[in-house]
């Protein structure tokens, strides 16, 4: 027979455990209680395994409440939380059946809070969540019904939301490459092609168009400058081509190009 030398109180609500075969034993109140261990107390061997397997249990179910209580997470989080808290598989899988049965721990419902949330406070299309939710545990089938659920409406007027404040980040270009940078924002940001064609469609451009002329003449100023080591047919193709590629119209093109060489000319 064994025999407890010493119950000495731990951290928070657990409590150290020294047996006579110099073990030391990490248990929680509760499985203080339930194996009513006092100090001087005889156990076989058979009783401290059980007090083991009892304590590992109930220490990594503390530390799954523990990391609920922040927020809501999925099967997988706490798994691996566990793990990384070096709990053994087998209580892994008890302990996560366990807060199941206690509705604490609910995929479903995980889903639905992150899309509810994210749709509120966030900025991801459902593409982009769609692969949050898959990294989170959640499997393929439980993200499409919850993404189903996102109203078309709903959709459209957060895309609307993100493109509005795009629309601002991307100041001083042409509309027509300020649209292409948009389109691109919102496509990597997980909104649908229509969607994102809804969204644009209700935006302002009209500081954007206004402002393209002297958006025009601050690139297409850059751009001779960097240009001017070649001779001025080359020159004046090189900078063409490049404020055409950034969506500027080709009239004005050539208005600021002719403007630039008949300043180069009078000089």
């Amino acid at each position: 027979m064994l025999t407890i030398v010493k119950v000495s109180k731990g951290r928070g609500n657990y409590y150290n455990i020294e047996v006579s075969n110099g073990e030391k034993v990490r248990v929680s109140e509760d499985t203080l209680i339930d194996f009513r261990l006092l100090k001087d107390q005889e156990i076989d061997e058979a009783t401290l395994t059980e007090i083991k397997n009892a304590s590992r249990q109930d220490i990594g179910f503390q530390l799954a409440l523990n990391y609920l209580s922040y927020q809501l997470r999925t099967e997988m989080e706490i798994r691996k939380y566990l793990k990384d808290n070096e709990i053994p598989k087998e209580d892994r899988h008890l302990i996560v059946q366990r807060l199941v049965e206690m509705n604490l721990l609910d995929d479903e419902n995980f889903a639905e809070s992150y899309v509810r949330t994210q749709m509120r406070l966030g900025d991801k299309g459902p593409k982009i969540l769609a692969q949050k939710l898959k990294q989170k545990g959640i499997s393929n089938q439980l993200v499409e019904t919850t993404l189903a659920n996102i109203s078309l409406s709903d959709q459209q007027d957060l895309a609307l939301q993100v493109a509005n404040k795009a629309l601002k980040k991307y100041r001083g270009k042409s509309s027509r490459e300020t649209t292409t940078k948009i389109f691109q924002y919102l496509l990597q940001k997980g909104f649908s092609g229509d969607v994102i064609d809804f969204a644009i469609a209700e935006l302002d451009f009209s500081d954007v168009i206004e402002q393209e002329s002297e958006a025009l003449i601050n690139q297409g100023e850059k751009l001779w400058r960097s240009n001017q080591r070649f001779e001025l047919s080359k020159r004046k193709q090189k900078v063409k081509q490049s404020l055409y590629q950034k969506g500027f119209q080709l009239d004005q093109i050539d208005t600021f190009i002719r403007e630039k060489e008949d300043a180069e000319t009078s000089e």
